[in-house]
């Protein structure tokens, strides 16, 4: 989106997952999102029952491995979360968030229902299976970056991406990093687009824009 704020004017507002499940934020992240014009509010995915009336969703990094079992049981607001996205609403997901945003979540022999909002599932390993700084070309059509878009970032998950469904597509080509398959990386569905990259918002400049320019042509589109 071209709209800047104008004199500090709130274009939308972003809710951010984060509780003992999703702790891992830059800082930088959250403040490159105000100064891009969004109100961050913050949605705790163990505890509450809704998302509240946000116009885009941020989910970062965390354990969701180890809050699983709490995480699967709160089925109100991942109920929520699906709905807003069949209607539209964008969702930025990044390692955790990506486990969090999946079908369903393995641990050996056991799975745990997650919120479903892109079609894949996830497995534990037992050491890390990417680790290390990544560049990434952006190379196919999502609701945050253009294409042709290049960021720096950094990836350290000790989960897999196991099954990804025909719909979906992958968006990003790892420059460098290892990725989901074969160097490609970025799940995209409709409004929602996950990630193991850990972004810092000053190593992809364009990053705070895209969602908060997302939230609010969603937001615009509701009110039209």
């Amino acid at each position: 989106g071209g709209e800047k704020t104008e004199g500090g004017a709130r274009r939308a507002k972003i809710g951010v997952l984060r509780d003992a499940a999703f702790t891992f934020y830059y800082p930088e992240n959250l403040e490159a999102l105000e100064r891009a014009g969004g109100e961050v509010v913050s949605i705790s995915p163990l505890a509450d029952g809704d998302v509240g009336d946000v116009d885009a969703l941020y989910i970062g990094g965390g354990f969701p491995e180890t809050h699983a079992e709490a995480l699967g049981k709160n089925t109100q607001l991942m109920g929520k979360l699906r709905e807003r996205v069949t209607r539209g609403m964008p969702v930025y997901a990044e390692c955790g968030g990506l486990m969090y945003a999946s079908r369903g979540l393995w641990d050996g022999d056991r799975r745990w229902e997650m919120a479903g909002i892109l079609p894949l599932e996830t497995g534990m390993e037992t050491a890390p299976v990417g680790h290390g700084y990544v560049d990434v070309e952006v190379v196919g059509g999502n609701p945050f970056l253009g294409v042709g878009e290049r960021f720096s970032g950094h990836e350290f998950h000790y989960s897999r991406v196991t099954d990804v469904a025909g719909e979906a597509r992958m968006v990003f080509a790892m420059k460098r990093g290892k990725g989901i398959m074969g160097k490609q990386e970025g799940i995209c569905l409709g409004s929602v687009l996950a990630t193991y990259v850990h972004v810092h918002a000053l190593g992809a400049r364009q990053w705070a824009e895209g969602v908060v320019g997302a939230g609010a042509r969603w937001k615009r589109e509701r009110e039209s």
